[in-house]
């Protein structure tokens, strides 16, 4: 049988070590009961892992406290790439060509595909097909993470997608020095980046942070952290369907339902 061809495109491939700790804890955290679940070893995808597989053996070393016998597979399309991370294969951790496709042992399917700055280096018309194509590797609880973050991880977002389509939208910051919470914005996934616009569901959702934050100043002589879960507190009281809890709030994080940031038109998936 021929082998198909890997689908996707060769990205910069720029990374940096602890650059996806923040969307890694979250996997760790929230979502843990996906890797606790499944009787077999779950199996866990670092998707376009870049030039280093750096990223990929963290997220093995992060994940294994959750499962210890979590599977985790650096997958790429360039072949050099699949090659440097084969040094750094052990016992749960091992490297694979491929793309979007999302290519297995034995045609398994991934319990979560995490591909961090990937498809921002896509047209935004292409994602909607890269969501399927993954969506189509999923175990039926499974997940795709497509997310955008800085290059010291400080900033970061992540567009949870599961086997029905888009279900939510992740933002997390480093609190301290943080002017306003729409810093943001510049970092946000391919599929929200171009609609933080009037009239866009994303744009009003950013707005409402930083006048949320602005309202919450005087919380800032307690401490930013206590400032900025005033911010989400008073969100949620508005009515925001936020679909994480103040455990989360504390570490610069807040999860919103798609529905209040999906795109006014052209919604993927």
């Amino acid at each position: 049988m021929v082998a198909q061809r890997p689908i996707g495109t060769v990205t910069r491939g720029t990374t940096n070590p602890n650059r996806l700790r923040r969307v890694d804890r979250w996997l760790a955290g929230p979502q843990a009961w996906r890797l606790r679940a499944p009787v077999q070893p779950p199996v866990v995808v670092d998707l376009g892992y870049g030039a280093s597989p750096v990223t990929a053996v963290e997220l093995h070393d992060r994940l294994r406290r959750v499962r210890p016998d979590v599977q985790v597979v650096g997958v790429e399309i360039d072949q050099a790439r699949v090659e440097a991370g084969q040094a750094l294969a052990r016992d749960g951790l091992s490297f694979r060509r491929g793309g979007f496709e999302v290519p297995l042992p034995g045609d398994a399917r991934a319990t979560v595909v995490r591909a961090f700055n990937v498809l921002r280096q896509y047209d935004e018309a292409e994602v909607a097909d890269a969501w399927r194509t993954v969506q189509d590797r999923l175990t039926d609880d499974g997940l795709l993470v497509d997310g955008t973050c800085d290059e010291l991880g400080r900033r970061s977002t992540w567009v949870a997608v599961d086997r029905d389509g888009p279900s939510s939208l992740t933002l997390s910051w480093r609190l301290r020095g943080m002017q306003a919470p729409s810093e943001i914005a510049e970092r946000l996934p391919k599929v929200l980046i171009h609609r933080n616009l009037p009239g866009e569901r994303v744009h009003a959702w950013l707005g409402a942070l930083d006048r949320a934050w602005a309202h919450a100043a005087h919380h800032g002589s307690y401490g930013v952290r206590q400032r900025f879960l005033a911010t989400v507190t008073a969100l949620r009281d508005e009515g925001w369907p936020l679909l994480d809890a103040p455990a989360r709030w504390r570490l610069g994080e807040v999860t919103v339902a798609w529905d209040a940031v999906r795109p006014a038109e052209g919604q993927p998936a």
